[in-house]
C-alpha cells in the first residue's frame, strides 16, 4: 500500500498513549498497536526500535486493524505473537483466579468450560504460562495457605487440615521440611531497609536485612511491591532508606542495562532447603544461557521434582539476583514469569545480544 494511503488510516495517539510510546511503557502492550507511516511497519508499545516522530505514528486497536490498513508486523517486538500470548495469559489468569478462590480445586473440565476451550487446550496453555498443571498450581496454593496460616499463629494441625491436607505428614512434605516455628516468626525481630527506584521495566523495590538483600521486585505499582514485601515478612520492621541501599540499587540498574556484567549482591535468602538448592542452581546459569525446569531438577538429583522446581522459581524473592528468567520450558519456549513474559523475553534478549 502506498505510504500516502497508510498515512490516512488509523488515528493519532492521544497524550497518554504517546507518553506510553515515548517511554516504552511495557504495561501498554496489548492495549493498542502503532503503525509508522514512513516505514509501513506496526509495533507494540514498548518496542525497542528507534522512536518514530509523533506525526508519523498512527494508533490501531490491534494487529488485525493495522494489517488491514496495509502495515506489516515488526520483527523486533513481534506484536502478533504478543497478542496471542496476552490472550493465553488472560485464560490462565482466569483459571488461576478460580483455583485461588475455590476451597476445593476445580477440575480441569470445569476450568475448560469456564474458558470455552477444550480441557487439553487449557492444560497446554496453563503449563506453557506457569510451568505447572492446574493440579500442580492448586497444590502450590494449598501449600501457601498452610504457610500463611502458620505464620499468622494457627496451630500446625489446624492449619494443615484447613488448607486441605489429609495428614500432617503431607503438610510437612509440601512445606519442604520448614519448621512451624520459623514460618510463624515471619521476620519478627528483623529490620528490613527498603528503597524504590525507577528502571526500564517500571518501579523497582529492593529490601535488605543486615545480612543482605532479601527482596527484589519490579514492574508493578509501588503499593503492590511493598505489599508483597510485607506479606513475605509480616512481623518485620520495614523502614525506607534510599541512601542506605544506593549501592545495591545502582548494581541492579547496571545489571538491567548491561546484564552480561552479572549481578553480585549479598543475599539473605529465606526459604526451605529445597528452595535454596533451586535458587543456588539458578544463580549458576550464566547470562545468555537458559535451562529447563527438568534440567534443573536433574542437576539437583531429583529428576521427578519438576513441579517443585517450578514452584520454587515462582517463590523466588529476589528477581534478577536469582535469575529465574533463565528457566524455560522443555521445548525452549518461554513459560510463566511473575513479572510478565514480555519482560522475560526482553531480559533474555539483552543477555543474549550484549557484546560485553
Amino acid at each position: 500500500m502506498p505510504r500516502a494511503a497508510l498515512k490516512r488510516t488509523g488515528t493519532p495517539p492521544d497524550e497518554a498513549e504517546w507518553t506510553a510510546i515515548a517511554t516504552r511503557d511495557p504495561a501498554a502492550r496489548g492495549r493498542f498497536v502503532i503503525g509508522v507511516v514512513t516505514t509501513g511497519i506496526y509495533c507494540a508499545p514498548g518496542c525497542p526500535a528507534r522512536l518514530p516522530g509523533r506525526g508519523n505514528v498512527r494508533r490501531f486497536a490491534d494487529w488485525r486493524a493495522a494489517e488491514a490498513a496495509g502495515f506489516r508486523a515488526c520483527l523486533r517486538c513481534r506484536p502478533r505473537v504478543e497478542a496471542a500470548e496476552l490472550t493465553a495469559a488472560a485464560v490462565v489468569r482466569d483459571a488461576a483466579a478460580a483455583i485461588e478462590a475455590a476451597e476445593t480445586p476445580p477440575t480441569l473440565e470445569a476450568l475448560a468450560a469456564r474458558a470455552g476451550y477444550s480441557p487439553f487446550h487449557v492444560l497446554r496453555l496453563f503449563k506453557a504460562q506457569t510451568g505447572l498443571t492446574p493440579r500442580g498450581y492448586a497444590d502450590a496454593v494449598r501449600a501457601r495457605r498452610l504457610a500463611d496460616a502458620v505464620a499468622e499463629g494457627a496451630g500446625v494441625a489446624e492449619a494443615a487440615f484447613a488448607a486441605g491436607y489429609g495428614s500432617l505428614r503431607g503438610a510437612y512434605a509440601a512445606a519442604g521440611g520448614i519448621t512451624p516455628g520459623r514460618a510463624r516468626r515471619g521476620g519478627a525481630g528483623e529490620t528490613i531497609t527498603a528503597a524504590f527506584a525507577e528502571c526500564p521495566f517500571g518501579p523497582l523495590l529492593v529490601g535488605a536485612t543486615a545480612r543482605g538483600v532479601c527482596f527484589l521486585g519490579f514492574a508493578g505499582p509501588r503499593e503492590a511491591l511493598l505489599a508483597d514485601l510485607r506479606r513475605r515478612y509480616p512481623n518485620a520492621t520495614i523502614i525506607a532508606d534510599d541512601a542506605a541501599l544506593a549501592d545495591h540499587v545502582a548494581a541492579v540498574l547496571a545489571f538491567i542495562e548491561r546484564p552480561r556484567g552479572g549481578l553480585a549482591l549479598p543475599l539473605d535468602l529465606q526459604g526451605t532447603a529445597f528452595q535454596k538448592r533451586v535458587w543456588d542452581a539458578l544463580r549458576r546459569i550464566p547470562p545468555g544461557e537458559t535451562r529447563s525446569y527438568s534440567e534443573i531438577a536433574a542437576a539437583l538429583g531429583r529428576p521427578a521434582a519438576v513441579r517443585a522446581v517450578a514452584a520454587a522459581c515462582a517463590r523466588n524473592p529476589v528477581a534478577l539476583a536469582v535469575p529465574c528468567h533463565r528457566v524455560v520450558g522443555k521445548d525452549g519456549g518461554l513459560h510463566g514469569y511473575r513479572w510478565g513474559l514480555p519482560r522475560k523475553r526482553a531480559l533474555l534478549a539483552a543477555e543474549a545480544g550484549a557484546g560485553d
